[in-house]
């Protein structure tokens, strides 16, 4: 059977995927720092090797392996506060990590024929910046951090494609899962009874559910007619007042008050992460269902029912 060499393999995304992989019969083998320290697993599909990034090393028997390399390796820009060290960790854990994965498939002989990478949608910039009603992936970076961010990271796995190697990269909205991410910081509030809306909630989120973005992701694996940049959203994007709220009521029912969380007092915690965190964003995922792509929770309603009635999500 064939192999997938994931990068972030341990992240939630990472996670998942690895899971419908080895459902579906691949061998999965996961890029870590530390591949001697993880636990022995009694899944014969499940393996680790090592790399290190600072050090531009690279387990060669890995590359040699591998059928796909999935790219989702990063720091999280969330985790901490902002500065410029912070932001230089946030660039550099994605921009030199795809520069080693291409620097690797030049130098070791391999018989990799797709690389799908991750980015963002933090490529493009705030809905009133613009006329049109979403952002496609023909529209030009915006002129942030993140923006550059997810600019110098696709540039950096673009050299994939002149290798001879099918490249797809999904720029990836907000993820909604059990296991972390957007959707579980506006259900924590809800166990006070609380619906945290951030500033005055009108910004739009252009989300997706994790067993979607696990879905399209196998998809482009098999669809050898894809290539480029694919936009990996939802076809139907929220306020984030109408995300909270639908969150808070599949959680509560009606016991809880909506609170808004005023956009200076925001700044004061976050800083200038705080533009990220508020910008409204309208992201259209055309390109992916014209490629065959199907949603299975393609609304706000169908998407978090499922999330809330999740008995067991992923350790």
């Amino acid at each position: 059977m064939e192999t997938v060499l994931i990068t972030g393999g341990t992240g939630m995304i990472g996670k998942a995927l690895t899971q419908a992989l080895i459902e579906r019969g691949y061998n999965v083998m996961i890029l870590t720092r530390q591949a001697n320290d993880k636990p022995k697993t009694k899944n014969d599909k499940l393996s680790y090797a090592e790399w290190d990034i600072e050090k531009k090393t690279i387990d060669k028997n890995a590359i040699s392996k591998a059928d796909y390399i999935i790219h989702l390796a990063g720091a999280n820009f969330a985790d901490k506060r902002w500065n410029e060290k912070v932001k230089k960790e946030i660039l550099n854990s994605r921009v030199d990590s795809a520069k080693l994965i291409v620097e690797s498939l030049k130098s070791i002989p391999n018989k990799v024929k797709t690389v799908i990478s991750a980015s963002g949608i933090s490529w493009y910039g705030a809905d009133d910046k613009r006329a049109s009603e979403s952002f496609t992936e023909i529209d030009p970076p915006a002129n942030d951090f993140m923006a550059e961010t997810c600019r110098q990271w696709e540039a950096a796995i673009e050299p994939a494609s002149f290798l001879g190697r099918r490249l797809i990269k999904f720029r990836i909205g907000p993820v909604l899962s059990n296991d972390g991410g957007a959707y579980v910081e506006f259900k924590n509030p809800t166990r006070f009874g609380l619906a945290g809306i951030i500033g005055n909630g009108k910004q739009v989120v252009s989300w997706i559910h994790i067993d979607d973005l696990v879905r399209a992701i196998l998809f482009a694996m098999a669809n050898k007619t894809m290539e480029g940049v694919y936009n990996a959203v939802a076809p139907n994007p929220a306020s984030n007042k109408d995300l909270v709220l639908k969150i808070a009521e599949k959680n509560k029912g009606k016991a809880f008050i909506p609170v808004h969380a005023p956009a200076f007092a925001l700044k004061i915690v976050f800083g200038e992460m705080i533009s990220e965190i508020l910008k409204s964003t309208t992201v259209s995922s055309a390109k992916l269902q014209q490629a065959g792509f199907i949603f299975q929770y393609p609304d706000l309603e169908s998407a978090i029912l499922q999330l809330s009635h999740q008995k067991n999500p992923q350790a």
